[in-house]
């Protein structure tokens, strides 16, 4: 397998050149009609490539959500390898929104489909679930290492449900969420300049200063736009480690398509805001 680069390395770099944001592609049914598309393989082929050519070559991270391709099967699933890799070829890092979580072989098997990098889904970083216990992510742990990729885990999310899990308090007094957390800060421990583990926190959850958010690694931060949290609400809900925030944005950006121009215009300034709220701060 080629050495390459510590994903968080090179995240920290997108995110310093082309300033901290990434956008999704959730092509589900009601966006496609809201671009005048067909709810099918065409339509969604249209849309991804329509995203990938106007923001691509601009934002540090594209956000495919696999959900929205897998559910066209096998041909739905080709139009996402294709959107992996002309995304990656204009320069932008590709996060797999997969949510994969699963125990020993089948874990090992999620991981190869994603974070090898001869799959043909191989993407930059990958979304898991460590709810079968943080340890059941070990293989997708040791591939992402091993191929220079990286993980962004479910740790606070910004839907209500997850509060039972994530917010529930073990035996040590520690919540479920903050376990998580410290697991990620032990992944990066000493990694420079950022480490290629990262959560998953909500930029809507308000008041984090009971969480100890400084893991040395990436923070993926959805609720952006359309969930209602904003770009200035970054430093008082992330704090001291708000330079490592990517925030998501997803329908804030994709309702201005299917004008490429347009889309680019509001990917351009949910960037300069982001950034702005994060050097101010």
């Amino acid at each position: 397998m080629t050495e390459r680069e510590p994903f968080g390395a090179r995240l920290r770099r997108a995110m310093d050149e082309r300033g901290p944001l990434c956008v999704g592609i959730d092509p589900h049914a009601s966006l496609l009609a809201d671009w005048g598309l067909n709810d099918d393989v065409a339509g969604l082929e249209r849309f991804s490539r329509t995203v990938v050519e106007a923001v691509a070559d601009r934002v540090a991270v594209l956000k495919p959500q696999s959900a929205f391709f897998e559910r066209f099967g096998s041909r739905g699933v080709a139009v996402l390898e294709k959107s992996v890799q002309e995304a990656r070829e204009a320069g932008a890092l590709v996060l797999m929104d997969a949510k994969r979580g699963d125990i020993g072989s089948t874990m090992a098997a999620y991981a190869e489909s994603f974070l090898h990098q001869d799959a043909p889904l191989f993407s930059d970083a990958l979304t898991v679930s460590p709810y079968l216990g943080y340890g059941s992510l070990k293989p997708a742990v040791e591939l992402a290492r091993e191929s220079g990729a990286g993980l962004f885990v479910l740790a606070l999310t910004s839907n209500p449900e997850g509060g039972e899990v994530q917010h529930a308090v073990r035996g040590d007094g520690r919540s479920v969420g903050a376990t998580m957390l410290a697991h990620l800060a032990a992944e990066n421990a000493g990694d420079e300049p950022l480490g290629s583990f990262g959560a998953v926190v909500g930029a809507t959850l308000g008041d984090l200063s009971s969480y100890d958010l400084g893991i040395n690694g990436p923070l993926l931060a959805p609720g952006i736009g359309a969930q209602g949290a904003t770009p200035a609400d970054l430093p008082r809900v992330f704090g001291a480690a708000v330079r490592n925030v990517v925030p998501n944005v997803s329908r804030g950006v994709l309702r201005h398509g299917p004008d490429t121009g347009a889309l680019r215009t509001a990917a351009d300034r949910f960037a300069a805001e982001i950034r702005a709220a994060v050097t101010a701060s």
